[in-house]
């Protein structure tokens, strides 16, 4: 489902950007006036920010916190179970005994489970909030060497999408109203 949710989303941002670099050819082919398209490979620029650095850091830090942590409850769970295994073989526990401390293992497993979904949560909320600001501020970077350059289109060349467009070039909404869409008046 994730994966067909992806492929639509991707899908969706292609056809968009199609139908914008279409309608810039148009508008190329008619006004004959000459336009500024540039192209930034956020790759080189994202490698060599510190804040980058930084965050990788960090992130692998909270990782290998995490990790230590699943690995302990791990270790003490082997422990348990082999100990319970030794005194089975051993004759030294009672049946009833050996099913009871059985289901502790059981939902100690179960616990560990939880932990790893949780970790894998967890890193994911640490990696938004270390990277966000600083994806923020190159896109933020970005628009404004846009703007100031008379740039009406700048393309990403490390994803091959579009980074930034003119909001004039937005053809949109023409295309819903052609489509029979209703076009609200925020958009």
């Amino acid at each position: 489902m994730h994966t067909l949710q992806s492929i639509f989303e991707f899908s969706t941002t292609m056809k968009k950007t199609f139908v914008l670099t279409l309608g810039l050819l148009i508008t190329l082919a008619s006004s004959g006036v000459a336009q500024k398209f540039g192209y930034c490979n956020s790759a080189a620029i994202l490698v060599e920010l510190p804040e980058v650095k930084q965050a990788d850091s960090d992130l692998k830090a909270f990782q290998t916190q995490l990790t230590k942590k699943g690995q302990e409850m791990v270790k003490d769970l082997q422990d348990k179970a082999a100990e319970l295994q030794r005194k089975q073989e051993q004759g030294l526990i009672a049946p009833k005994d050996l099913e009871e401390q059985s289901a502790k293992l059981k939902a100690e497993e179960e616990k560990i489970g939880q932990y790893e979904q949780e970790m894998y949560q967890k890193l994911s909320e640490k990696r938004e909030t270390l990277y966000k600001p600083i994806s923020e501020k190159v896109n933020t970077a970005m628009k404004d060497v846009a703007t100031a350059n008379g740039y009406l289109m700048v393309f990403d060349l490390s994803t091959q999408i579009l980074l930034y467009a003119d909001e004039k070039l937005d053809i949109t909404n023409l295309v819903k109203t052609k489509l029979g869409i209703p076009v609200s008046s925020g958009q």
